[in-house]
């Protein structure tokens, strides 16, 4: 594998590193990560097609752009990926061409499966999308159990709108999938959380899906609200300071689900993923020391000597490192 990357900043093209054996003519993959409003520009799209004629060229927009031990905002970054034995294909829908998120990732998987499959990596849309059902479906069909990896698109803490994109201008609503091939392809992944878990142990008793109404019988909102004290005058943006830990029907191993959206009129607040009727719920806070040595944990669980490793972090752990989020990213290397 021969990686190029980029970095688009101050309104300017850069390279930022290059395998000296890289040749863009034969680049099959490129990976853009950036702010919404750079990332829709339609000149960008042109001059990364100019670049790389015959690659696939993926696109997402974020809440910050990772980039080697620094995180930025309002950039772009560009990974270019030259496959030496390995293969790699493609497939893209719309959720809205889909009943739910689930039936878009049970699509998007049959057209990936087959002989050689190593891995999914997938960029989804983080407005309509409801990431739990999205990885639910690409994992009905996945008898191999290969990894289904990748993350929901940013939009810093605006709560407004995510891009996402293959071959063109990045659109709300799009899912992108990369499945890679081939015996000579490793591939490895590793996640962590290290958030506190803090107040009493509670029921959720009305729940849709990722549509959370009552808590123990009573308004989940306002119950939020109760425990933010100041923090809910800045809602829907401290949300992300303060996800929820759930424990589904009687399980051991805690999930954690991160506020998409509120909704005032209706009291009630939708997640990234599914909040099963019954389920154990914590509110959650940050430990700056956690959160950074979960960074490492994660790192420790992928395989080492990697040529490429793609970093997905969350727009709550950044509000809250501030500063410290570069020290995150040196844990990971670590």
């Amino acid at each position: 594998m021969k990686v190029k990357q980029l970095h688009f900043v101050d309104n300017s093209w850069a390279d930022y590193s290059a395998h000296p054996a890289f040749n863009a003519g034969n680049c099959q993959l490129v990976l853009a990560f950036g702010s919404p409003k750079l990332i829709i520009d339609p000149a960008v799209y042109a001059h990364l097609h100019h670049l790389f004629p015959a690659a696939n060229i993926v696109f997402s927009s974020t809440s910050g752009e990772i980039l080697d031990e620094t995180v930025y905002d309002e950039t772009i970054v560009v990974t270019a990926i030259e496959l030496e034995t390995a293969t790699l294909q493609t497939a893209v829908t719309h959720v809205g061409k889909h009943a739910n998120s689930f039936d878009a990732g049970v699509w998007l998987m049959k057209k990936l499966v087959k002989e050689g499959l190593k891995c999914v990596f997938v960029i989804s849309d983080g407005t309509f999308v409801n990431g739990s059902e999205l990885v639910a479906g690409f994992n009905e069909n996945n008898l191999a159990k290969v990894p289904v990896s990748g993350g929901l698109a940013g939009d810093a803490d605006r709560f407004h709108s995510t891009f996402t994109g293959i071959n063109a201008v990045p659109s709300q609503g799009n899912i992108i999938a990369v499945g890679f091939y081939g015996t000579g392809l490793q591939v490895s992944h590793g996640s962590s959380g290290g958030w506190d878990e803090f107040g009493p142990e509670r029921t959720i008793t009305r729940a849709e899906k990722n549509v959370l109404y009552e808590i123990d019988g009573k308004n989940a909102l306002d119950l939020y609200k109760e425990y933010l004290g100041d923090y809910a005058k800045e809602l829907p943006g401290s949300a992300l300071l303060f996800p929820l830990s759930i424990r589904v029907n009687g399980g051991d191993k805690n999930l954690v689900r991160t506020i998409l959206s509120i909704d005032e009129e209706e009291k009630t607040m939708t997640f990234a993923g599914n909040l099963p009727q019954g389920s154990k719920v914590r509110l959650m806070k940050a430990n700056f020391d956690k959160l950074i040595k979960a960074s490492s944990e994660a790192a420790a669980n992928a395989e080492s000597n990697t040529q490429l490793a793609i970093l997905v972090s969350c727009v709550g752990r950044k509000l809250v490192l501030n500063d410290l989020t570069d020290e995150e990213l040196e844990a990971a290397r670590l």
